[in-house]
């Protein structure tokens, strides 16, 4: 980590100390879940004093067709295939930064509608990969979550972006 960044990471950490947290894969992070739903994100999260929270910028899908026309969603894969990619990556960085997917506490997605399905959004195919890293039984804890439709991303054929906020314990 350069100097700058790790001086940008302690004036977040110092200027964010007496907020409520809202990430975290320590055990003394509490997750309510959803009253009555097996939905599978928190209703809350509580952070305990002392944690340095780790924000992720967003991130968005490689394009995994070269074949594919340029600025594709056939470029970048449906839906659930971005999503998957998305959070492969997600979880890379974190990886990279000594912590994994338990350690989320906070996720906001952002969803472009899918021109094949109408337009709309394709929650089901989010869905489908979002399970696949949270909710499991090798990774049961929970984050909070915020999904949007957006208009658009940075790049056509975009149609999945996430960033994470992740509590190093």
């Amino acid at each position: 980590m350069t100097h700058r960044l790790r001086k940008t990471v302690l004036l977040l950490t110092i200027g964010f100390a007496n907020l409520p947290l809202l990430v975290g894969a320590a055990d003394d992070i509490v997750r309510y879940p959803i009253p009555g739903s097996d939905f599978p994100i928190s209703a809350a999260v509580e952070i305990p004093a002392g944690k340095s929270m780790v924000y992720l910028s967003g991130m968005v899908a490689p394009v995994t067709n070269k074949d594919a026309p340029k600025g594709s969603v056939a470029s970048y894969g449906n839906t659930e295939a971005q999503t998957i990619a998305v959070l492969k990556r997600v979880e890379g960085q974190l990886a990279r930064l000594k912590l994994g997917m338990g350690d989320v506490v906070k996720m906001q997605v952002f969803l472009v509608g899918d021109p094949g399905n109408d337009n709309k959004l394709d929650f089901a195919g989010f869905m489908k990969g979002y399970t696949q890293f949270f909710g499991t039984s090798e990774q049961p804890k929970l984050p909070v979550r915020s999904a949007f439709q957006i208009a658009a991303l940075g790049g056509p054929g975009m149609l999945v972006e996430i960033e994470v906020t992740a509590v190093r314990p």
